[in-house]
């Protein structure tokens, strides 16, 4: 099983998302976590590297909302461990 970190700037950022867009996240969490397991992330998550910053990616939730993320060093052998960076609007390029 995929474990997972938050770090502290992005429970910041979640604490100050509406109800709305933390039931968009929690609904495109689950699709990432059931990627992860079977090792084929949804396309529709539109995973990928962020232009300019070695080892992050960004992942996107809604229309307007994303997530940046890093692989850390795994807690159980074999499976990954993502550490959450950044949630909100595209502001959150400005320093993912």
């Amino acid at each position: 099983m995929p474990t997972f970190e938050p770090l502290p700037r992005f429970l910041r950022d979640y604490s100050r998302l509406t109800e709305g867009q933390k039931q968009a996240w929690v609904r495109m969490r689950r699709r990432f976590v059931a990627g992860l397991q079977v090792g084929r992330l949804d396309p529709a998550l539109r995973v990928k590297r962020v232009q300019g910053h070695p080892g992050v990616w960004e992942i996107s939730w809604a229309p307007d909302g994303r997530a940046t993320f890093h692989y850390g060093d795994e807690v159980h052998p074999g499976e990954p461990h993502v550490v959450w960076r950044r949630i909100g609007t595209h502001d959150v390029f400005n320093r993912p």
